[in-house]
Parts: structure tokens; C-alpha cells; sequence
């Protein structure tokens, strides 16, 4: 009693799926490789509200960048409320920052600026060595 394949001899019209089933395996294991592997994004530092609210005593370490709109279209810029001309903000950020230990700044734009004006701000406060830049916000401004 022989077990018989059939005995025709002519092509079989089924997919072998053997190398499909290999093909598939390689492909699984790649993409368990690769996905670790792919960068992170950037951290950032949320702000958090303050515990104590009652206890509000302004810093006098805090540097504040202020880029305030004016008329003719052009920015002005204080720093803690001293005014500065554009070609002396990163030398006076450099010095001030320049002894200190922790690098902390702050920039504060009008809604209605370009934000290519906050940008420079920001590019001044890299170049004078600032590590850590937070933008202040309306809705951070009011306290929410």
C-alpha cells in the first residue's frame, strides 16, 4: 500500500511558502533592530507653577530679555528694563553671564513681532553662553 504523490508529473499551481515565511522572519527581525536605534527628540523643560503662591518675591538674578514693538516697525530691546541698541545686547549678555554660575535667561516678545526678532534674542543669549533660554508667554505672564 504505497502512498502515491499524484503520479501526474506536470507543474503544481501552488505557492510555495517557505521563502515567503523566510523573507518575512529576516524582515521582523530587522525592524526589531532598527527601532531602538532611532534618535530621540529634544528635552524640554516645561515650567511649573509655583508652590507657594502668596510668597512672590521677584528674583534679582532673573535676566529678562524684552524685544518691544515700536511705531516705525522697528524692535527695541531691554534687558531688566535698561534700554539697549541691537549691536550691545550680546556683549552686555556676555558679561553678565560671563561670572555666573547658573545660565538662565528669559525672552519676553510683544504678540505682535516677527519672530525673527525673538530668534536673534535667543541666537544673542547662545553666543553669550546662556544654557538654558525660556520665552515667556502671555498665558505664563498672567499666572494660569
Amino acid at each position: 500500500m504505497g502512498m502515491g504523490g499524484g503520479g501526474t508529473g506536470g507543474a503544481v499551481s501552488e505557492i510555495n511558502v517557505t521563502p515567503l515565511i523566510d523573507v518575512l522572519l529576516v524582515l521582523l527581525i530587522i525592524f526589531m533592530v532598527i527601532v531602538p536605534v532611532t534618535p530621540k527628540g529634544l528635552d524640554a523643560l516645561v515650567p511649573q507653577p509655583p508652590k507657594n503662591k502668596t510668597n512672590d518675591v521677584p528674583n534679582d538674578r532673573t535676566i529678562v530679555v524684552q524685544i518691544l514693538g515700536n511705531k516705525d516697525g522697528q524692535p527695541a530691546y531691554k534687558i531688566n528694563d535698561d534700554s539697549f541698541a541691537p549691536s550691545g545686547i550680546e556683549p552686555k549678555l556676555a558679561e553678565i553671564f560671563a561670572s555666573r554660575q547658573e545660565k538662565v535667561m528669559f525672552v519676553k516678545g510683544d504678540p505682535d513681532l516677527f519672530y525673527g526678532a525673538v530668534a536673534q534674542a535667543i541666537d544673542w543669549g547662545h553666543q553669550a553662553g546662556v544654557d538654558n533660554i525660556g520665552i515667556i508667554t502671555p498665558r505664563v505672564e498672567s499666572g494660569q
